[in-house]
Order: C-alpha cells, then sequence, then structure tokens
C-alpha cells in the first residue's frame, strides 16, 4: 500500500514540477516590458479542477482511489506590500465523496505570494484545515460533522493576460491536510488542480 501511495505522490509531483517548469521559462526577457503595477489590496477567484485523495485510519478510505474533483471554493485575499510581495489568506477546497456522501476539504491558509519574475509567482503558507459536508448534502446525524486540522499549501502561477488593475492566470495548487474526526479516526487528504485565475489588485 506504501508503494501505490508513493507512486500517487510521484506523479502528483511530477505534474506540479512539469507545470511549474514550463510556466518558469514562459517568459521571455529578450522583450523589454513595462511592470505590471500590483499595489493595496488583492482579490482573486479561481475556477478549475483536479485530483483529491483521502486516507482514514480505520481503512475506509485510500490514497490509492483518487477521486476526479472541481475546485470549490477557490477564493484569495491579500494585500501588496510591495510590487512584487502579498500577504494572503487562501480559501482552497475540493469536494470529494466518501461512504455515498459528499464532502468538502479545504482551509484557511495564510500566506505568502510573490512575484519572481514580472508574470511568474509562487504562492505558500500553512494554516486551519477543514473537512465538512458538502452544503447540499448534509443530513442529520449522518453527514453532518465538521472537523479540523492543519494544511499546508503550495501554488504556482503565471499572469497570461493583464489591463489596468486586472490580470488573468493560470495556476496550480497542491494542497497536503489532515483532520481528526469526531469518533478518533485521522483523515488526510492530498488535492492537487489546475485552474485559471481571476485576479484583482
Amino acid at each position: 500500500m506504501k508503494s501505490k501511495t508513493n507512486q500517487l505522490m510521484s506523479r502528483i509531483a511530477s505534474i506540479a514540477f512539469l507545470f511549474i517548469t514550463t510556466i518558469a521559462t514562459a517568459q521571455s526577457n529578450s522583450i523589454p516590458e513595462r511592470s505590471f503595477q500590483r499595489e493595496g489590496f488583492m482579490f482573486e477567484f479561481a475556477i478549475g479542477g483536479g485530483i483529491i485523495s483521502t486516507e482514514d485510519s480505520d481503512g475506509i478510505q485510500s490514497f490509492d482511489e483518487a477521486q476526479g474533483a472541481f475546485s470549490f471554493p477557490d477564493l484569495k485575499f491579500g494585500y501588496m506590500l510591495n510590487n512584487r510581495l502579498a500577504l494572503t489568506l487562501s480559501i482552497p477546497g475540493m469536494i470529494y465523496s466518501v461512504n455515498d456522501n459528499d464532502r468538502h476539504f479545504g482551509g484557511f491558509i495564510p500566506a505568502i505570494q510573490y512575484w519572481v519574475k514580472d508574470r511568474w509567482w509562487i504562492h505558500g503558507g500553512a494554516g486551519l484545515a477543514l473537512d465538512s459536508p458538502a452544503l447540499y448534502d448534509i443530513k442529520n446525524n449522518v453527514n453532518d460533522d465538521w472537523n479540523t486540522g492543519i494544511a499546508v499549501m503550495a501554488s504556482t502561477g503565471y499572469d497570461v493576460y493583464r489591463k489596468n488593475n486586472f490580470a488573468l492566470n493560470v495556476q496550480s495548487k497542491l494542497l497536503l491536510g489532515g483532520v481528526n474526526l469526531n469518533n478518533g479516526i485521522d483523515r488526510d487528504v492530498v488535492q492537487f488542480s489546475v485552474g485559471i485565475g481571476f485576479s484583482w489588485f
């Protein structure tokens, strides 16, 4: 089982590395460009999809069974300290299924976002993990438990279009987290997503 888990993590890491390498080399320094002005408060929402894998200590869920999922919600609030550095609060999340119920795994992640180049940024932090019922699938005494824990997040993106105080980017995100369920069971989660972000500064 550990080998399959390692294979899954290896695939996720390979995809993330390929995406990061592509966007890191996509920006050409041969054409001079006026730096985009980012200042004050920022807001971003993103849409996309990816995979989520969960594992419970009681064996109900296993990392070997990844699920396709949409990123929801995927929000970011922040403040620019300068043109390249921002303090943010990121709210990532995905819907997944367990025991024929839909649940949401996400978090509230204080993070730092840094523009390595004029268009390429990296973003990461750690904070509160939240495992909760999907709002449309809450059932009394069946799927109504809310669980908390710790999560870490790393993401990267590339601004493909900018105008005035708006930027459109392509991005990828990796979220690792764990929560303690009400019945003393631990649940660990890995989710990887690729999406499009809409940012205002």
